[in-house]
């Protein structure tokens, strides 16, 4: 049985600037007492062609928990646009908002993300350099792609060989 369900997500900025934070007001419910931190953790899809231009954009911890339902916002900021391909500024991208406990992700949730202009005049005649400043960020929220993954909650300690490093 999973210790924590997410029982809603909600983008409070969006659309918004290419340049604005992300900003998610997430609620889960806690089902049993946990002793170490949940991890969230937003990551930035640079590249479709490869991963090494992924971001992680921030992490937070959040615990001990105690059952019940919690809420709270989780602002990163923007993804570094000097950390993307220019080919691939522009357009479709996607973030995935994971959650972690004792380094064991159990959930990933998925959303598009569109980066284009909004002004018609860039739209017909982009410019040779992606300009972020004039760019809007748009999460395609009504659709997340969530794939949970069964871990191991117990509070069991961890084999020593496991906790080295």
């Amino acid at each position: 049985m999973a210790a924590i369900t997410v029982t809603n997500i909600a983008i409070q900025n969006n659309p918004c600037r290419f340049l604005d934070p992300f900003r998610f007001e997430i609620t889960f419910d806690c089902l049993l007492p946990l002793r170490e931190d949940l991890e969230w953790k937003l990551i930035y899809i640079g590249s479709s062609e490869d991963e090494k231009f992924d971001q992680v954009l921030d992490s937070v911890l959040i615990g001990p928990l105690q059952p019940g339902t919690m809420k709270f916002v989780f602002e990163t900021p923007p993804p570094d646009p000097s950390k993307i391909p220019t080919d691939e500024i522009l357009g479709i991208t996607a973030i995935l908002l994971t959650c972690s406990y004792r380094d064991q992700e159990f959930i990933k949730i998925g959303y598009y993300v569109n980066n284009e202009y909004t002004d018609p005049e860039m739209i017909e005649n982009p410019p040779q350099a992606p300009d972020v400043t004039k760019m809007q960020r748009s999460t395609l929220a009504d659709k997340p792609r969530i794939t949970r993954l069964m871990i191991d909650w117990s509070d069991a300690p961890k084999p020593a060989a496991e906790t080295a490093n």
